[in-house]
């Protein structure tokens, strides 16, 4: 790393350490943990998963270094920035850095279970990384499942070592670094779905169900093993600050008995998801998500359950799920019905359409009553509310949209 590197990561993590000690954080944070103890002050917003490639219009989000590690923190901290100055909502700027440490085995789609997916990509802008893909089915017989290997987490020491001294060089005296655990994630069907297509694993759960028991309860088995081992070796992370794209503040957690040391499952969120089975029945939810997702469920703290996947009529399954504080209502629900159904037991977890922002113009008053329409009905039913606008493909290259 040259000291113009250096120089340019400590010049903005310094501004992050500035901006993270403003009162209004507290504030934030206090307001998130009333929202996630069902006792809210006021509706919670965030915006998140941003098209960040149509951002960068008067290059404040132009990268100076040349080290390609110095680059991604400077990435990093250069959005951070940029979010707090244009589109904060309730995000919190926290007063330290994460650093990741250097732990494979535990990503479903690259090197956790022994298969990656085979896909054709098709792309409309070579700059976004929001892509479609044609997946090919290689699970289509029991030998196949074959190719489905249990996880082994490995903690490279040696690599959590040297990341651990670039980050003392970069901040150092400026701000707050922290050495993180992983914060895995636990979704059976978005891997599953990319190992067979969504199509192909839908077909097969008409003509073969007894295969698909087996294949889903091999992968759930695999997912509680890394579990399993993010506890012995003492990986996972510390508490977060978000969870799904929302705040995950909260007086509840980390649980009785928490060592820093010694994370554990019950310490800390996870999130749920099973976004092909918004075409499939609720008894087939139920048989194939929820009596496999509960185990997970029952390792954790507190539990986001969904994410695009349409949960308004299929809220007597997800109760069944043990933890769950927030459930997703995607732009695909009966908001009303949603409401109905959800009450004051669950928060309400509105996501917007983010197609609202990639019309030929922004129709100001369809995102007014759209947005009306959720605080409407969950003021009816007394529903804890969080708008979260995320998933957000383009602006149509104007970042004036949000």
């Amino acid at each position: 790393m040259n000291h113009s590197d250096i120089d340019t990561i400590r010049s903005l993590a310094g501004q992050v350490a500035e901006i993270a000690s403003l009162p209004i954080h507290d504030e934030k944070r206090t307001m998130w943990r009333k929202l996630n103890a069902k006792q809210p002050d006021r509706p919670m917003v965030m915006i998140d998963q941003v098209c960040w490639n149509e951002m960068d219009v008067d290059n404040e989000l132009t990268l100076r270094c040349e080290d390609e590690e110095c680059r991604g923190y400077e990435g990093n901290l250069r959005r951070l920035l940029f979010q707090w100055k244009h589109f904060p909502v309730d995000m919190v700027v926290e007063p330290f850095i994460r650093i990741p440490r250097a732990i494979s085995g535990t990503n479903p789609y690259s090197d956790a279970f022994g298969i990656y997916p085979k896909d054709e990509v098709v792309s409309t802008d070579p700059d976004n990384p929001v892509v479609a893909h044609l997946y090919a089915n290689q699970l289509q017989n029991e030998d196949d499942l074959e190719k489905i290997k249990e996880p082994q987490v490995v903690h490279d020491e040696a690599e959590t070592a040297r990341r651990e001294e670039v980050a003392h060089k970069l901040f150092n005296d400026v701000i707050e670094f922290r050495m993180e655990g992983c914060d895995p994630y636990v979704g059976a069907w978005d891997p599953i779905s990319s190992w067979m297509s969504v199509e192909g694993a839908l077909l097969a759960l008409i003509d073969s169900p007894e295969f698909m028991h087996r294949l889903t309860d091999r992968v759930v088995s695999g997912i509680l093993s890394v579990i399993d081992q993010l506890e012995e070796q003492n990986l996972f992370c510390g508490p977060q600050s978000t969870v799904h794209c929302t705040g995950a503040y909260t007086d509840e957690l980390p649980a009785e008995g928490y060592n820093a040391s010694k994370p554990r499952a019950k310490d800390r969120w996870m999130f749920g998801l099973a976004q092909m089975f918004s075409s499939a029945s609720p008894a087939m939810f139920k048989e194939f998500e929820i009596d496999y997702t509960r185990r997970i469920c029952e390792r954790f703290g507190m539990v986001y359950y969904g994410c695009c996947d349409p949960l308004d009529g299929k809220m007597n399954e997800v109760r069944l799920l043990p933890n769950v504080r927030k459930v997703s209502m995607s732009p695909f629900v009966d908001q009303a019905r949603g409401a109905a159904e959800i009450g004051t037991d669950y928060v309400y977890s509105r996501k917007p359409p983010p197609s609202y922002l990639a019309m030929d113009e922004v129709d100001t008053e369809l995102v007014r009553n759209d947005l009306q329409e959720s605080v409407d009905v969950c003021k009816k039913h007394g529903c804890p509310l969080e708008i979260i606008l995320k998933d957000i493909s383009t602006i149509r290259y104007d970042p004036q949209r949000l």
